[in-house]
């Protein structure tokens, strides 16, 4: 029988102590564990809790489902989840408290690359895995993490050219939030710009959780621009959106292209603020296969909300969980060394379509799209890959498929 939400969050507490040590290697031995305990590390709390929770949801929701139909051969998840608060010093803590003093080697979490940043060290140090669900901006190569999320070649080397080419637009104005995700997609977009012809004007940062954007609209407003690039992360969004439509921007003239905005910002801010912007992504609700379709309604039930939206990094945060599964199991081990041999490879029919993690730099094979937002709050999908694209962190300092500079031996830094 399916287990509730609400009891797998009263066993995570009642089980954190007692649960020191987890399975570690079950072929040909005598294994009395009859669960592995994994770690569920995201925002419950503060100002990115507005995408977290939902992040938090699907990953619970993959273990119950796995847990449902028996297992990880045979054992049940067990999962210890912790509160990042929206705040990267909290993250560094509650990792080292899941891989130190309840021995995890295994962690799904975090959605903004400040708390990707703030646990890696804790990774490395103990050799444990974290599988990360959000697109990123790339330029980083450890072995201590499973990138399920899309990089920019995924997101931007489709997006930048469609922008210039398609909607003809060419000199951008870039905003983001003040951390290093925004700061390093708009490196990567302004080299990108330039490669197709185009031209950016401005590049502008407000603090994570800002909520007053009457400064910085007026200040697009007054720039001369004819797109707006967005890396606007959080809650953010939503105050920057409304504040664009409440001085008298319409997308239409003036269109917000975005690397972040999605269905749960939308729903949070109003679709009407939202309506004619663009988004590029390779999850998008608006995927209209029966596998999506069936993905959506599971999760509606899960969370017990008839309305509630999918999106990208809910979708990745709930299918790495399938692919840790695939990797647990082929490897018949649950230390972090042999997972990682493991996964390497592994396919998954996941929402998005076919995923596949890259066996050289664990990243995650996905389809870039774009779409348009509407008046119901939903994407129209209007450019969309024939084929999920190979993962390259370092595209913006030339990398390609012929000459790789993350491998499973590491990084080679002197291509940089």
């Amino acid at each position: 029988m399916t287990t509730s939400r609400r009891n797998f969050l009263k066993q995570s507490s009642a089980f954190g102590a007692a649960a020191a040590l987890g399975p570690g290697l079950y072929a040909g031995a005598a294994q009395a564990a009859s669960s592995i305990d994994v770690g569920v590390l995201f925002s419950l709390t503060g100002g990115l809790s507005i995408i977290e929770k939902s992040l938090a949801d699907a990953t619970m929701m993959a273990i119950e489902e796995i847990n449902a139909s028996g297992g990880v051969d045979g054992m049940m998840i067990n999962p210890i989840m912790e509160d990042g608060a929206s705040d990267p010093k909290t993250y560094n803590e509650k990792a080292s408290k899941l891989v130190i003093r309840d021995r995890m080697q295994t962690v799904f979490g975090s959605y903004t690359s400040a708390s990707r940043k703030a646990v890696l060290p804790v990774f490395e140090k103990r050799n444990s895995l974290y599988f990360y669900p959000t697109y990123y901006e790339g330029f980083e190569c450890s072995k201590n993490v499973v990138y399920t999320g899309a990089v920019p070649n995924q997101q931007l080397s489709n997006f930048i050219p469609w922008i210039i080419n398609t909607l003809g637009k060419k000199k951008f104005f870039i905003v983001g939030s003040n951390y290093i995700y925004p700061r390093e997609m708009a490196k990567v977009s302004k080299i990108l710009i330039e490669q197709h012809g185009g031209e950016w004007i401005a590049d502008e940062y407000l603090e994570l959780g800002h909520s007053e954007w009457g400064a910085m609209v007026k200040k697009i407003k007054d720039s001369g621009c004819d797109v707006v690039l967005s890396n606007v992360v959080g809650d953010s969004v939503v105050a920057f959106y409304r504040e664009f439509k409440n001085q008298g921007l319409t997308h239409d003239k003036l269109p917000i292209c975005a690397t972040v905005t999605s269905e749960i910002e939308i729903a949070a801010m109003g679709a009407e603020f939202a309506q004619g912007s663009f988004t590029s992504f390779p999850y998008f609700q608006a995927i209209d296969t029966d596998r999506n379709h069936a993905f959506i309604e599971r999760y509606r039930k899960y969370v017990n909300d008839p309305k509630a939206v999918t999106h990208h990094a809910l979708e990745s945060s709930y299918f790495q969980v399938y692919l840790w599964k695939q990797a647990v199991e082929k490897a018949k081990s649950t230390k972090a060394d042999a997972v990682r041999e493991g996964v390497r490879g592994q396919v998954f029919e996941a929402a998005n379509g076919t995923v596949t993690v890259d066996p050289e730099n664990l990243h995650t094979y996905l389809t870039p799209r774009i779409a348009q937002w509407g008046a119901d709050g939903q994407g129209t999908i209007i450019d969309e890959y024939k084929a999920p694209v190979e993962p390259l962190p370092y595209v913006a300092y030339g990398e390609t498929a012929e000459n790789l500079f993350c491998t499973a031996k590491g990084l080679d830094s002197s291509k940089l």
